[in-house]
Formats: C-alpha cells, structure tokens, sequence
C-alpha cells in the first residue's frame, strides 16, 4: 500500500482528507449519540474513503484510500479528468494575449514566431516571418522565449519543445472557433514562412497526386 500511496497523488490527498475527519470524529463524537445508523454508512469499526467520487470502505484509513483509488482507476479515471465534484483536477491554460487574440476573433491569420534572444536561428527566421505580412489578411507576432507560457492555449497542444518555432493559426472562420495551429521548427526562409500562411488560410479541396 505505502508503494501505491507514494506513486499516487490522488491517494495521498485523499489520505489527509480522511485522516482529518477521523481526528473530527473522535474529537466531538457522533452527532445525536446512541442513534442507529444512517442508510449506507459503513459497517462498524470501517473508514470509509472517496477519491474522485469513487467511494470505498477499510479497517484503517490508508486500506480505506487504497480501495478507492483501485475503484477509481477500475473505472478509467485519470488524474487529470473531472472528479465527482463536477470540478477539473488540471487548471485549464490562460486565454491567449489580448492582441493575439483579437486578431484570431477578426478573422486574421495569425502568426507566432517564438525566438530565442541571440539565436543565430533565431535572427535569420525572424528576418523571413516579416514576409507573412505579404500574405492578406495575416498578422505576426514575434514572442521571446521566455514568455512562451503566455500562448499556452496554443503550444501545449501543439508540444512546442524548441525554438526557433513557427507557429500558424488558421483563421477561425476554418476552425470553427476553436484555435488550429501547426509549428514548423528551424531556419525558415521567406518561402516557407509564406508558404505555410498560405496552407493555414487555404479553403479548398484537397487532391491527392496518384502517379498512376
């Protein structure tokens, strides 16, 4: 049990929560003392532990916390799902900065260009990004490194993981509101860097080239 309560965050929360309300317990004692008990509590002498909704009974409280978190993960719960008080466990990423996000809600193609100060990569993209500005309807945004936590709604999903990085967003017209993005990493030349402003805002049919 030590090995599961260790490897399981979900487990060691639990545990306290039940630990305390033991100590509650025999600090004031029942409450309306010598009446029988009420429709569904656990049997006498068993702790009773809830992780995430999923309920369970122990003769002590870490037993209580393991059977638990076994129901829990039994019925496919993960740390960062929804637990039973209708409450995500993962805190959601901040809304994109207010500039970037009014150019996606106009319309714009947005693009992030997330550089690293003195990056001999970095000097050479960032002097090809000014180039999507030729592209209609496109807005650039060069983001230092260090602030790329800021645009989290967007690079988390896309696991940017280096930079230099291009960073697209289709126009919401074509994501239906909800940001699309792809990330290209690397030196980026004037072509490129249009190129995929071009394929972010492309509305038309796809063909596949068969060389038969």
């Amino acid at each position: 049990m030590r090995e599961k309560l260790n490897g399981s965050p979900i487990a060691q929360v639990a545990l306290v929560g039940v630990l305390v309300a033991a100590a509650l317990f025999l600090l004031f004692g029942k409450s309306g003392g010598g009446g029988e008990a009420s429709e569904g509590a656990a049997p006498s002498g068993e702790v009773v532990a809830s992780v995430n909704g999923a309920t369970a009974t122990g003769s002590t409280p870490g037993e209580a916390v393991e059977n638990a978190v076994e129901s829990y993960e039994a019925g496919g719960g993960t740390a960062g799902s929804t637990g039973g008080s209708g409450l995500p466990n993962s805190v959601p990423a901040r809304p994109l900065p207010r500039r970037v996000g009014a150019a996606y809600d106009a319309g714009r193609t947005v693009v992030l260009l997330i550089v690293h100060d003195g990056g001999i990569d970095d000097r050479v993209t960032a002097a090809a990004s000014v180039y999507a500005d030729t592209v209609p309807n496109t807005e650039l945004f060069v983001v230092p490194a260090r602030h790329v936590a800021r645009y989290a709604a967007v690079t988390v999903g896309l696991e940017v993981n280096r930079v230099p990085a291009l960073i697209v967003m289709k126009p919401r017209r074509l994501s239906g509101g909800v940001p699309q993005a792809s990330v290209d990493y690397g030196i980026q030349t004037p072509q490129s860097v249009v190129q995929a402003v071009r394929d972010a805002s492309y509305n038309g049919p796809e063909e596949t080239y068969h060389p038969n």
